[in-house]
C-alpha cells in the first residue's frame, strides 16, 4: 500500500510536466522565458512538497561546487564538438540549432542569464534528479531509474518539435543523471546545469 501511495505523486508530476512543457513551447501566452521559469519553479515546488528530506537537500561541501563547475565545462565541450559533427552530417541541424536561440531577443540578455542561473537550472535539477530520478532509482534500481528518467526528460521536449533539441535533452539528461548517481549531491548537478545554461545560451552560444 505504501508503495502505491508513492507512485501517485511521481505519475501526477510527470503529467504536469507534459502539460507545462506544452504551455512553454506551444503557446504564445506571455514571454517565453517567463513561461519557462514559471513552469520550472512550479515543478520544483511540487518536488519539494513531496520530499520529506528537503531540509537536508541543499547541504554541500566545497568539492560539490567544484565538480559542478568542471562538469558544466565538460558538457559544454561535448555539445561544442557535437554541434560541429551534427552540422556536418545532418543538413537540417544548423537551422534547428539556430531556432533554439530564436527566443533570446524577447528580453534583455542579463535577465535571461539570471533566470537560467537562479531558476531554470536549479529548478530542473530539483525536479528531475532529486525527485523523479531518486524515486525511480529507489523503485527500479540505479541503472533503470537513470535511463527511464533520461527517456522521460527527452520525451517531454517533443513539444519543441525540434529533433536536435530532443537529442540534446537526452544527452544532457544522461550526463546529469550519471553525475547525480556518482556524486549523490543535488548541489553538484544544480551548479552544473546552471553554469552550462549560462555558457551555452548566453556566454558562448553555439549559433
Amino acid at each position: 500500500m505504501s508503495e502505491h501511495r508513492e507512485r501517485i505523486p511521481v505519475g501526477a508530476a510527470l503529467v504536469a510536466v507534459f502539460a507545462l512543457w506544452y504551455f512553454v513551447f506551444q503557446t504564445d501566452l506571455w514571454n517565453f522565458w517567463f513561461r519557462l521559469s514559471l513552469s520550472v519553479a512550479l515543478l520544483a515546488l511540487i518536488a519539494l512538497w513531496q520530499m520529506p528530506e528537503r531540509a537536508t537537500l541543499f547541504r554541500f561541501r566545497a568539492p560539490d561546487i567544484l565538480w559542478g563547475a568542471l562538469s558544466a565545462m565538460v558538457l559544454y565541450v561535448i555539445f561544442w564538438m557535437g554541434e560541429s559533427v551534427a552540422t556536418t552530417l545532418l543538413p537540417f541541424a544548423a537551422e534547428q540549432i539556430s531556432s533554439v536561440y530564436a527566443q533570446k531577443t524577447q528580453i534583455d540578455l542579463w535577465l535571461i542569464a539570471l533566470l537560467l542561473v537562479f531558476v531554470v537550472g536549479p529548478g530542473e535539477e530539483i525536479f528531475w534528479r532529486a525527485f523523479v530520478q531518486k524515486k525511480l532509482c529507489e523503485r527500479w534500481g540505479d541503472l533503470t531509474g537513470w535511463l527511464v528518467t533520461t527517456a522521460i526528460y527527452a520525451l517531454v521536449h517533443v513539444w519543441t518539435l525540434n529533433p536536435m533539441l530532443i537529442g540534446a535533452a537526452a544527452i544532457a539528461g544522461l550526463f546529469w543523471g550519471a553525475l547525480y548517481l556518482y556524486r549523490r549531491s543535488l548541489v553538484t548537478v544544480m551548479v552544473s546545469h546552471a553554469l552550462w545554461d549560462l555558457m551555452i545560451f548566453v556566454l558562448w552560444p553555439l549559433s
